[in-house]
Parts: C-alpha cells; sequence; structure tokens
C-alpha cells in the first residue's frame, strides 16, 4: 500500500487535541474523515506528536497508508478540499518508503511558546498566545534556560499522566527571545515529555517576573519533584513548529 507523508498545519483552538476521543472533535478525526471523502478508505493516521487541546501546529507530521498510488499534489489538495471549514491545512504530501513513521523516524521536534506581553487585553492573538500583563526579564529567563540544555531527569517538568517509559530526555537547544511585545520560548529535541515545555515556559515566567532566581530553574531540575514546577503555560500559546527525518 503507497504510504504518504502529510505536513500539516492547524489551529488547536476548537479541537480536543490531536487523538481521537470518542465524543470530541480532534485533528486526528476529521483528518481520516478527509481521507475517506477523498478516497473511500478507512485509514488510521500516525503522527509526530500527540498536540494537547488548544495546541497548534505549522508543521505537524503524519503518515497514512492509501490503497491507491495518488499524485502527490492531488492527495494535498483533495484532502484540503474534504477538510473545510476545520482550521486544517495539508501544506504538503509526498509518497515515502513504507518503512516511514511519523514518529518513530522522525530525529527531532520542534516547538514554539509565544508570550505577549502587555497590560492590554489580546484581540487578534486570543488563542494563539499567552497574555502576561507584568513586564518579563527576558535577559534573566534566557540565561535561566541553559541550565535545561543536555540530557536530564525531567521529572520536574512532566505531567503527572505522561506516559513516557523514562522522565530522562535530552533538549538540544531552548532560547528564549523578544521583539516589541512579543516572547518566542523555542525548544528543540528529538521528544519531549507530555507538558515539559509548557511546564518549562510557566517556570521561566517566574524568573522573568522576578519571583525566582536566574538559578531558579536549574534548582527545580535537580530536585526531581513536579511540586517544585511553576504553572503549567496555557496551551493556547504552544506551536508544533518541525519535526526532522534523516
Amino acid at each position: 500500500m503507497p504510504r504518504y507523508k502529510l505536513t500539516l498545519e492547524y489551529d488547536g483552538t476548537p479541537f480536543f487535541g490531536w487523538q481521537r476521543q470518542a465524543g470530541q472533535v480532534s485533528v486526528q478525526e476529521v483528518l481520516e474523515s478527509a481521507i475517506l471523502g477523498f478516497s473511500g478508505e478507512r485509514v488510521t493516521v500516525q503522527a509526530a506528536g500527540r498536540t494537547d487541546t488548544g495546541v497548534h501546529a505549522r508543521g505537524q507530521v503524519v503518515h497514512a497508508d492509501f490503497g491507491k498510488d495518488w499524485p502527490e499534489d492531488t492527495v494535498r489538495d483533495a484532502l484540503n478540499a474534504h477538510l473545510r471549514p476545520h482550521p486544517v491545512a495539508v501544506l504538503c504530501a509526498e509518497r515515502t518508503p513504507d518503512d516511514f513513521e511519523a514518529r518513530f523516524s522522525a530525529t527531532a521536534r520542534h516547538y514554539l511558546y509565544r508570550i505577549i506581553n502587555r497590560r492590554a487585553d489580546l484581540a487578534l492573538e486570543r488563542n494563539r498566545a499567552w497574555q502576561v500583563a507584568v513586564p518579563l526579564n527576558v535577559d534573566a529567563m534566557h540565561v535561566a534556560a541553559q541550565a535545561l540544555i543536555g540530557q536530564h531527569d525531567f521529572t520536574t517538568f512532566r505531567a503527572a499522566e505522561c506516559q513516557a517509559q523514562s522522565p530522562v530526555k535530552t533538549l538540544h537547544r531552548i532560547a528564549v527571545m523578544r521583539q516589541l511585545d512579543e516572547i518566542v520560548v523555542t525548544c528543540s529535541a528529538r521528544s519531549f515529555l507530555h507538558h515539559q515545555v509548557r511546564s518549562i515556559v510557566g517556570s521561566l515566567k517566574r524568573v522573568g517576573e522576578g519571583k525566582w532566581p536566574v538559578t531558579g530553574v536549574k534548582s527545580a531540575l535537580e530536585a526531581r519533584d513536579r511540586a517544585r514546577c511553576g504553572p503549567v503555560a496555557p496551551a493556547c500559546g504552544l506551536y508544533l513548529m518541525r519535526v526532522d527525518y534523516g
């Protein structure tokens, strides 16, 4: 059966996350319904990452097996036609080797978290970013974040319901930058724990507002204690930006 790699963009606001769940609308459900409408086949798609409720994607990757070898542009355009009016778009469809797997073939995942640092309410960015009214010290946040780079036990920044076999992960890169009133936190790793990025961002906010010292994030990491984590940042600011392969 021909296997296709699909790169997706979506607004996670109206969805109960990526994964199909009974009684809830998910990104997986609407994509599989679009495939059924296009090809007449009931196909189960596999994703590189199972984003939570309200989390967005600019470069989510999935794979799907079709019964017919369709032209790549036909797959992309037909799926987009069937996905409307849901806020999901197939950016590209690529024929791949049969052993390609969206999840297990991935070598890196890149996330971005957006904070709008201003007192005025969000109008255009509502449900697209986390509004933080108090001024944040971005330089202190960036310095604090560097303690997380490398291989660590990230128990402090792991959701209680996380199903990963081990809390040990290797964070390749993390940076905190400001442009006007927007602060972005970018993170790269082969894989992440459940709520890891949002937990890290919530802890960095504590540093930025002066409630934690710059060394506070390192101390929380070394404690390996979920109770030492700062408040988990809301889902609306998180974006799965890209997944690397090969």
